[in-house]
């Protein structure tokens, strides 16, 4: 709800994409004219060019009374969007105007569509497990930080290998050296821990995830761990490292740091659609043939 009680929306899009301007730009109208007040982000209000809305700071609150955050573009979009829709607990819907596009909900094609459901409410909310992610240097915790799809603690020079001693619960796991260590929700399972030869996890499982990045070791496979449990990597390179959030936020690190990963205290809710099985949407995004399959019927 907006401060005068009425309804509203705060928008964000990929201004850099022409497709998610124009998208943002029939979306807003289609609301306006369902009595919504439209919200935008002053650095977005330029480009995005609409009258009668209402322009705000990319700050945490501005989703503040928002009954819905909209990301219009690509997954990147959308973790951006993230970071505003889960201080206020809004959720939050994603329109793909990327590529694969595993967060999103609706393609653009699906607009039209989209408004009216949004109007009408006829949408479900999930939550999504995040991580919280803390860097302890001595006694110290020197910053705090969270992520929807993954924590890296990775090199800061390419031309040498970053080491590392893992613990789980305050047990040491392995020393790893290698390109760096991943800790990933089962949400983040299909980005970068995926790349990094991860399993894909289902959102509905409640784990965490540790994927070691190109290791030098006979032991380095991925582990799919306790959601309650706590990861910690101890930075032993006298180079240090870097620890990236959603690879969006960073964190520079010191030999000796202590990355501690655990579950995050607040999810980020995410509005449905559609009901259709994480099975088909694994098919759809990466392509995978099915047809011919013999337990079902070709279409």
């Amino acid at each position: 709800m907006s401060p005068d009680g009425g309804r509203s929306a705060l928008l964000v899009a990929h201004t850099g994409r022409p497709g998610a301007v124009g998208a943002a730009r029939e979306l807003a109208e289609r609301l306006a004219a369902a009595d919504f007040l439209v919200r935008v982000l002053d650095s977005e209000a330029a480009d995005l060019g609409l009258a009668g809305v209402e322009v705000v700071a990319a700050t945490p609150a501005a989703a503040d009374g928002a009954e819905l955050v909209v990301a219009l573009g690509g997954d990147g979009t959308l973790l951006r969007a993230a970071e505003l829709s889960r201080p206020a607990t809004t959720p939050l819907l994603g329109i793909n105007l990327g590529h694969v596009g595993f967060l999103a909900e609706v393609d653009r094609s699906d607009l039209e569509v989209t408004a009216e459901r949004i109007v009408a409410r006829s949408y479900d909310v999930e939550e999504r497990l995040t991580l919280d992610v803390s860097v302890q240097r001595g006694a110290t915790v020197v910053t705090d930080n969270w992520a929807l799809n993954d924590v890296s603690v990775e090199k800061a020079s390419r031309e040498r290998m970053l080491d590392t001693l893992v613990e789980v619960d305050g047990r040491p796991l392995s020393r790893w050296t290698g390109d760096g260590i991943v800790c990933a929700t089962p949400t983040g399972s299909t980005a970068y821990a995926f790349s990094a030869g991860g399993p894909v996890v289902w959102p509905s499982v409640q784990a965490l995830l540790v994927v070691p990045i190109s290791a030098h070791a006979l032991f380095a496979r991925p582990l799919v761990i306790s959601p309650e449990s706590r990861v910690t990597v101890h930075v032993r390179s006298a180079e240090g490292a870097i620890a990236f959030c959603d690879g969006r936020r960073t964190m520079d690190l010191r030999e000796g740091d202590r990355v501690e990963v655990r579950r995050g205290a607040q999810p980020v809710r995410l509005a449905r659609l559609r009901a259709a099985p994480f099975t088909d949407r694994l098919v759809d995004k990466f392509q995978l043939p099915i047809s011919g399959w013999r337990g079902q019927v070709d279409e």
